[in-house]
């Protein structure tokens, strides 16, 4: 179709480019004039495709439409007016000439919310629900026919700006191109707006926001919310107007500790806190406001209300001085009128505006592209001199940043004080579960709670996501240069080596784990993946490909590899910190943003970690940490829309139930490291002293719940018992114990139901008619400990030959050497292929057992070599793509192929 575009604004923009990829004709956008010599975005990228564009200061003059505006319009020869976003009042003249009418986007769900607030007024009000209209237009004030309409949740702390970037912005650009696609196809409703529910507003303005105080906390929280940005809702403090930006509802505010702030009309004192200003409702609850901004336009974070004048001027290098003028004239190109820039320059008093803020923003990371400026960083240094000071804060690491805020339980535990959070940690803070949900975490050890853990529930799981989605594709996290993405993982890594004996004591509280292991396994290769992925950030590249599809025609193909986006990772309890590891490393590495669900029985290490990486410098909603339940949050993180990959490890009956549902929900791109039985083969020329040795830990290490654990050992005839003898003497020196203990071996199995598991196990071995050679049973003491265990005698179909037991338990079966067919075929008799071994001293044996083993690793002379340069993932019912390595980080990159002719 024939479309007229008329309006405004980076929405305005984004429909006019829709609707071009959708095939339409744009035959003219009629917009608003240059002001202060900078064109609106709609007119900017209309000029750039060559698009007539019209910038009238008025359609009427005096109630009437001015004929030669309404000429000019009418010679485009419209078949359909666009009205994304207008300012203006636009003549029936207009609204009525194409054959198809006009239509308007309108940010409330019709017909509640008329008018130029709507967005304002449906937080003001707390509705629960909001959304968009496009209707069509006629001669009243938005009460046009309804053409379509969507709708979605209104957030507890949802602003003007996070639900218009969140759902009206991208979902209204989709709905207005979907209409101009009903009518074109003559399928558009006209649907008559109901008088049931209608209402209007007036345009919120500064002189109209003032803060009434007499009213439920609550009340006064949308009020706020629903002015923030504009025009922002304001009181009266020490006799000056002063406005209040970023509340949220908050529990225990009156308990907060802090200096009192007399504010005019409030019925208490607010209380300045490191968190912010505590404020209250006539109902005694309590809201917390984030920023204050004084009337000359700066603002401060509130909890700085009383030191805000208190920060020392830091002397700046050559280097620095060298930006400080770089910045200085770029003042200068913005600031027209100001003859020159000095220190005491006011950004704001100088005439700027808030689109020259963001002109301010881009033109830092231009300069300096490791200083990642947010828009209220300019709003909180208005002075030149307090805005050079803040970059240089910024660039030197020491921008102070708000302080987070964390509950700790405190621990005092092998010869240290352990401090743990226990808390969600969503966008960037530490935050309750929804309803205070929580559960204990259990110390494996001796059966005791260690602390309550907050328990995720739905909610939590879409805060979550909406935050990673918002740092993904508003944040500073999506425009971070790549190297610079690499130097945060190396600081995380580094302030992970500084916590590594507390990281090691919380795994080993938490999960069992013998300490000395958790320090050089579960925390010291934890530390190594985020390293070397950190190494890979700027070595992300595609490739150019020769085509010869189109001649005589020049062409370029070139491909990208390009982030995936918001990340789920569900990870185990058998080593909770490297499993967080081997996939979030590469996630992030990749520039993803991650919402990642620990175990439930083993959160706590993935907390520390997330606190970690907050005192790091990863921005807000990068990185989410979710305790919870795989019934709720794993299953809100498969079904969920905005989630586009999601990596699981775990049993394989539950990562067929999630590959399932990642299916339905979206497509969502999946990895899975599931079940294995990994067949061990050793033969009688191989050095037995090694063989023992190795096998010994490919069945004991970490207490046998180790995924890739040889659960079943083939040892030839003529060694078989000088194998299991020299087996038996090893174990019996085993010591099993408390595993902060140093010279223990074997620790407790990680919670009481895998405890009771292991003894069922074992059970119908004995009942199917293995030997139990040793082992076998609970040991008698607290906690959850389980003798390391040896069967012979094992056949081929007994259950314990077949299933995995993910615990200590040495399943033996002897085999022939003569012929290595046969055994090859038993051990790759399992729907599992994760991992495999052989041991033998014939190099050609070795190559050939390796060739024809079908699992994702083999071991040949050694066992449980895991590297993080070496990929890492099954085959057959174990699962299909890679941890570790280079190939990891395909899983979490998508490939986009561009060709272009010149």
């Amino acid at each position: 179709m024939k479309i007229a575009v008329i309006g405004q604004s980076l929405f305005g923009q984004e429909v006019y480019k829709e609707l071009r990829k959708e095939g339409h004709t744009i035959v003219g956008v009629f917009t608003i004039p240059d002001k202060d010599g900078k064109a609106d975005p709609l007119a900017t990228e209309a000029e750039k495709d060559g698009v007539a564009v019209f910038k009238f200061p008025r359609w009427r003059l005096k109630g009437r439409a001015l004929p030669e505006i309404v000429a000019q319009y009418k010679a485009a020869g419209a078949e359909l007016n666009v009205l994304p976003f207008c300012s203006q009042f636009i003549p029936m003249e207009v609204i009525d000439n194409p054959r198809h009418g006009s239509i308007i986007y309108h940010p409330s769900l019709l017909p509640r919310h008329r008018g130029a607030s709507a967005i304002n007024w449906t937080l003001i009000h707390g509705d629960k629900k909001g959304g968009f209209t496009v209707f069509w237009a006629d001669d009243g004030l938005d009460t046009g026919p309804i053409l379509l309409q969507r709708e979605c949740d209104v957030e507890a702390n949802d602003t003007v700006n996070t639900i218009y970037k969140r759902f009206l912005f991208p979902e209204g650009v989709k709905g207005t191109v979907e209409a101009v696609r009903l009518i074109a196809e003559g399928k558009a409703p006209r649907i008559t707006q109901t008088k049931e529910g209608a209402s209007y507003e007036c345009i919120q303005k500064k002189e109209n926001s003032k803060i009434d105080w007499n009213q439920p906390a609550e009340a006064i929280h949308n009020w706020i919310r629903g002015n923030d940005k504009v025009p922002g809702a304001w009181a009266k403090v020490d006799r000056q107007r002063v406005t209040f930006y970023g509340s949220s509802l908050v529990d225990n505010g009156a308990a907060a500790m802090g200096e009192p702030l007399e504010i005019e009309g409030a019925r208490c004192p607010g209380i300045v806190t490191k968190a912010g200003l505590v404020l209250f409702g006539n109902d005694g609850k309590t809201l917390l406001v984030k920023n204050l901004q004084f009337e000359g336009g700066k603002m401060i974070p509130a909890g700085q209300y009383f030191s805000s004048g208190d920060s020392v001027a830091v002397e700046l290098t050559e280097e620095e001085q060298a930006f400080a003028q770089q910045m200085r004239a770029v003042w200068q190109s913005i600031l027209t009128n100001v003859a020159e820039i000095e220190d005491s320059t006011d950004f704001f008093k100088s005439g700027a505006a808030s689109m020259d803020v963001v002109r301010l923003v881009e033109e830092v990371k231009l300069c300096a592209g490791c200083c990642q400026l947010q828009n209220e960083d300019v709003y909180m240094n208005t002075s030149f001199q307090e805005f050079i000071q803040m970059c240089v804060r910024k660039l030197r690491g020491e921008d102070g940043k708000e302080e987070l805020q964390v509950d700790y339980v405190e621990k005092d535990i092998n010869n240290m004080t352990i401090r743990m959070p226990h808390q969600l940690f969503i966008n960037g803070e530490f935050v309750d579960a929804e309803g205070g949900k929580t559960y204990k975490t259990i110390n494996p050890t001796d059966g005791t709670a260690i602390c309550k853990v907050s328990l995720a529930q739905v909610s939590d799981v879409d805060k979550a996501v909406a935050a990673a989605k918002e740092a993904f594709e508003e944040g500073e996290w999506g425009r971070m240069n790549p190297r610079d993405r690499g130097r945060l993982i190396y600081k995380l890594a580094d302030l992970m080596e500084e916590h590594q004996d507390e990281l090691a004591t919380i795994e080993t509280m938490d999960s069992g784990a013998v300490y000395t292991l958790a320090l050089k396994t579960h925390v010291g290769m934890s530390i190594q993946t985020f390293r070397y992925f950190a190494g890979w950030c700027d070595k992300i590249q595609g490739c150019t490909i020769p085509i010869n599809q189109a001649r005589p025609n020049r062409n370029l193909t070139f491909t990208k590899k390009e982030p995936i986006g918001v990340c789920g990772i569900v990870i185990p309890w058998n080593y909770p910190l490297m499993m967080l590891a081997w996939k979030t490393a590469a996630c992030l590495a990749a520039g993803n943003t991650v919402v990642l669900k620990p175990a439930q029985v083993t959160p706590l290490t993935a907390v520390k970690f997330a606190e970690l990486a907050a005192r790091a410098g990863f921005p807000k909603g990068v990185i989410n940490i979710l305790p919870g339940s795989g019934s709720v949050v794993g299953q809100r993180l498969s079904d969920h829309l905005d989630v586009r990959k999601l990596g699981f490890t775990g049993s394989t009956e539950t990562g067929k139930h999630i590959m399932k549902s990642c299916a339905v929900s979206n497509m969502k791109k999946v990895s899975l490291e599931l079940g294995g039985k990994s067949p061990l083969i050793i033969f009688s020329d191989c050095d037995l002293g090694k063989a023992v040795r190795m096998g010994m830990s490919s069945v004991f290490f970490n207490k046998g719940e180790n995924c890739i654990a040889a659960g079943r050992l083939f040892v030839e005839d003529t060694i078989h018992d000088t194998f299991v003898a020299r087996v038996l003497e090893e174990m019996k020196k085993m010591k099993v114990g408390d595993p902060l203990d140093r010279s223990t071996d074997h620790g407790p199995q990680n919670h009481k139901a895998h405890l009771d598991k292991l003894l069922e196990f074992c059970r119908t071995g004995i009942k199917e008619g293995a030997t139990l050679v040793r082992g076998g049973k609970q040991v008698d003491r607290p906690g959850f400990f389980f003798e390391p265990t040896l069967f012979t005698d094992v056949l081929d179909h007994m259950y314990i030959a077949v299933e995995e037991s993910f615990g200590p338990i040495m399943i033996i079966s002897s085999f022939k050497g003569s012929d290595v067919d046969d055994v090859l075929r038993r051990a790759n008799a399992t729907e599992y292929g994760l991992a495999s071994g052989v041991f033998t001293q014939d190099i050609s044996k070795a190559l050939y057992v390796s060739e024809k083993l079908n699992a994702g690793t083999v071991f040949v002379n050694t066992y449980n070599k895991t590297d993080v340069a070496a990929p890492f993932g099954g085959f057959k019912q174990s699962g299909f793509g890679k941890d570790l390595g280079q190939d990891a980080l395909n899983e979490y990159l998508k490939t986009k192929a561009v060709t272009i002719e010149y």
